[in-house]
């Protein structure tokens, strides 16, 4: 595994010592590749299903192709000794949405109880992974313009709103801010037709978060904002970046 040399996000919060006290800490493994990095004509996407090669051959920019193939690809592969099989058998299911029932909401491995959770995002240069043990969201975005963030930051919780305005970096802030919100709506399994001033996920008052979840900042490459979410309190964060390799014709296999 290659230790990200990259970025100067902020440093994950520490949870407190009394933080959900007596609650079982919850690992996390995460693994980011950069786009940028990998021509597309070396990208193996043989190891895909048929609706994800019917996704990847669709009418996409090249970046979209890259960053769908990179990330699902990838993913295949990190999901794939944990589960005792090869990349291609890794099966996926839709969990029931929390706000009507139907299976459109967090995507889960078809496989049996206990099977890892996991969380795929990516925007821009970068592709995000995160899998853990319970039910998690991981988010990266990089940062928006100007008028982006004047149009959205109207729609997010008031104290998320009075600190991006008190900002030094109002982009970059907001895409912190942004990243940490849906980080926990994708764990949640809800995403962001859930109000989006409805939950405070700022980075000022750890006390008002969603209860029961642990949301932290992620170093990532400059540019770019990443978090993670987890139901329960969070323990070690274990963060690598993946060489473009990992995702060629002649990648090694995943890493322990």
């Amino acid at each position: 595994m290659i230790i990200d040399p990259l970025g100067d996000a902020p440093e994950p919060r520490a949870p407190a010592d009394d933080e959900s006290a007596g609650a079982a800490r919850t690992d996390v493994d995460l693994w980011q590749l950069r786009v940028d990095h990998l021509a597309e004509d070396r990208l193996d996407p043989s190891e895909l299903d048929a609706d994800e090669r019917v996704r990847l051959a669709g009418p996409l920019r090249v970046a979209d192709r890259l960053r769908y193939g990179i990330g699902h690809v990838a993913l295949r592969r990190l999901l794939a000794p944990r589960l005792g099989l090869a990349p291609a058998e890794v099966a996926y299911r839709r969990e029931p949405c929390p706000g009507c029932g139907a299976l459109h909401g967090r995507p889960a491995v078809d496989g049996p109880p206990g099977a890892p959770h996991f969380s795929l995002s990516h925007s821009g240069d970068v592709v995000l992974i995160g899998i853990a043990t319970r039910t998690i969201g991981v988010d990266v975005e990089s940062f928006p313009k100007a008028a982006t963030v004047r149009e959205v930051t109207a729609a997010l919780h008031p104290l998320e709103r009075a600190e991006i305005a008190g900002a030094a970096d109002a982009p970059e802030a907001f895409a912190r801010i942004w990243c940490r919100k849906e980080a926990y709506l994708k764990g949640i399994g809800i995403g962001v037709a859930r109000s989006l001033d409805k939950d405070y996920l700022g980075e000022r008052d750890p006390s008002a978060l969603p209860a029961g979840w642990d949301v932290r900042n992620v170093p990532t490459a400059g540019g770019h904002a990443a978090a993670v979410a987890v139901e329960g309190p969070m323990g070690r964060v274990r963060t690598s970046w993946l060489p473009a390799s990992f995702v060629t014709a002649a990648s090694a296999g995943a890493p322990a």
